[in-house]
């Protein structure tokens, strides 16, 4: 037993479960445990944002890019509302994020007195959001708690997950038993499941391997499986970079569209297979293998001729093994894919500018470098025109979509890489969101390079009010600062081009910065519509 407070005792759980970066904010309900942080400066790196969102949305992007759990901290009611949005984010894309939040005084939870930040259920909200969440009523329970939080967090589908405690609590002393760090098990397979996807596997005449964020551990056991079955490689945003775009079975989004049409066996690992099954179609000439942590998501759409559930580098290791004793053998498809991706690549090159910008963005990131996307005409076109070397080397916030999430993020990103090199697009209206941590990447010294591409407009939001409403504008015309003279009033670097050489030049000058870098690239032309590679047709099961 140690003699802790309820903050510390909060802080040691979670010292002890590998957490060794904390973004927040400060206030009356966390005095106590940002007087902890302080007490473990040597051991705890803490960021302390501008914003709410933004430090979610920081430790959302330490932890996408990682794998390891990003944790943000701030006060209750309007603090953790403001963060919710990056919770929303980290739920869509099963990225551990960990919120701690405070809370009024707890002989006043539920009582309505109209304590400061009270809200009527703080609990029950943050449950609708996230995979956990507990409020820690005294100092004795918090180890015990924070390591369900980290079973939650690191067994099966990884989620947010939320922890509170009363800020009285927070100051109690009391012995406090600490525990040792929670240990995952991987999750394993049915082995009947394995032999009869192995079987169908090992006979396919045109296998195809899609993959997700569920798959990103398991890279090594992906490509193996790839080349037994000379099975293309596909994925669309959390997939990119499994398998190198620079290899052969290494095919983009649009080039699975092709692919899809044609083939006999599909096995998807680690994802939600929703684009290819609700879009291109299914049909009986196509048999469905899935390999998930969650039994759920197996049979979401449609039932898969064999669902395994379990942890996908592990399962695939049992495939594998199976597949080696029955393989059929196969000329390599090398020419075919290798001439399958250079039509893809000729063909997305009318995508501009975006295109151009982009392959300058690819030729000056270092090839461990990372790319943060957002929500904007550059970013889509992200998802299938930049090339990808490895996992976790672009960033995006899935299926949610969020505005504004991407430059607060890629902050996030880079305090978790300091030594890489890390590149963030985003648009004119998306940067504003979260643009005053520029304040905060100038404090801790972050060397992020930011690109915003200015065409003053929501330019998706005008681009379908001119094709479905006839023209008519109304609220997406932006008006913006100067935004080299925004970044520099900060102490940032700031620079402004027109064209994608001049780009070049600034990257490799702001690559050497030592602090964050803004870069605006004036857009006056219409950008090219990126959806005609992503909102693709039907090719199975057409009548």
């Amino acid at each position: 037993m140690t003699c802790l407070s309820g903050a510390n005792a909060i802080l040691q759980s979670m010292i002890n479960n590998g957490v060794d970066t904390i973004f927040g904010l400060p206030g009356g309900q966390l005095d106590h445990f940002f007087d902890a942080i302080y007490h473990e400066k040597d051991r705890i790196k803490l960021i302390g944002a501008r914003h709410e969102q933004g430090a979610a949305y920081m430790a959302f992007g330490y932890a996408r890019s990682t794998g390891k759990v990003g944790t943000y901290t701030v006060v209750p009611g309007p603090g953790v509302l403001n963060s919710t949005a990056a919770l929303c984010t980290a739920y869509a894309t099963d990225t551990p994020v960990l919120c701690l939040t405070g809370q009024i005084p707890s002989q006043s939870i539920g009582k309505g007195y109209g304590e400061l930040h009270e809200l009527p259920d703080q609990l029950a909200t943050m449950k609708s959001l996230t995979k956990y969440a507990e409020c820690i009523n005294h100092p004795s329970q918090a180890p015990e708690v924070v390591n369900e939080a980290f079973k939650a967090l690191k067994s099966g589908r990884p989620r947010p997950v939320s922890l509170e405690m009363p800020m009285d609590i927070m100051a109690m002393q009391s012995d406090v038993a600490l525990q040792s760090a929670y240990k995952n098990t991987p999750l394993t397979p049915d082995l009947d499941r394995v032999k009869a996807a192995a079987k169908l596997l090992a006979n396919a005449k045109r296998p195809m391997i899609i993959v997700g964020g569920g798959a990103i551990h398991a890279a090594a056991e992906v490509q193996t499986i790839a080349e037994l079955l000379e099975a293309p490689v596909v994925s669309f945003r959390s997939g990119r970079g499994i398998v190198s775009d620079r290899h052969y079975l290494g095919q983009t989004y649009p080039a699975g569209h092709k692919l899809w049409a044609e083939a006999d066996v599909v096995l998807g690992i680690g994802t939600r297979l929703q684009l290819q099954q609700q879009f291109w179609g299914v049909d009986d000439a196509l048999k469905i293998i899935r390999i998930d942590i969650d039994p759920v998501e197996i049979n979401r759409i449609n039932v898969p001729e064999v669902g395994i559930v379990g942890d996908s580098k592990t399962s695939l290791k049992e495939l594998i093994s199976e597949i080696e004793t029955k393989n059929i053998k196969r000329a390599s498809r090398q020419d075919e894919l290798m001439g399958l991706k250079q039509n893809i690549i000729s063909k997305i090159q009318k995508i501009q500018p975006q295109m151009a910008y982009l392959d300058v963005i690819r030729q000056e990131l270092p090839d461990d470098g990372i790319f943060c996307d957002e929500i904007t005409q550059v970013g889509f076109t992200s998802w299938y025109g930049f090339p990808t070397y490895s996992p976790r080397s672009l960033i995006t916030c899935g299926y949610q979509g969020t505005l504004g999430y991407g430059y607060a993020t890629a902050l996030g990103v880079k305090v978790a890489h300091p030594d890489k090199a890390v590149i963030s697009v985003t648009g004119d209206g998306g940067f504003l969101f979260t643009a005053t941590e520029l304040s905060t990447a100038v404090q801790y010294g972050i060397s992020l390079v930011t690109i915003i591409f200015n065409n003053n407009k929501f330019g998706n939001v005008q681009r379908q009010q001119k094709e479905w409403f006839g023209g008519r504008i109304i609220t997406s015309d932006l008006h913006n600062p100067d935004f080299v003279q925004f970044s520099e009033s900060f102490g940032a670097a700031a620079y402004r081009t027109n064209n994608p050489e001049d780009l070049r030049k600034l990257i490799q000058k702001a690559l050497k910065n030592n602090g964050p870098t803004i870069i605006e690239v004036e857009i006056t032309e219409d950008m090219a519509s990126p959806w005609e590679f992503i909102l693709t047709p039907p090719v199975r099961g057409l009548k």
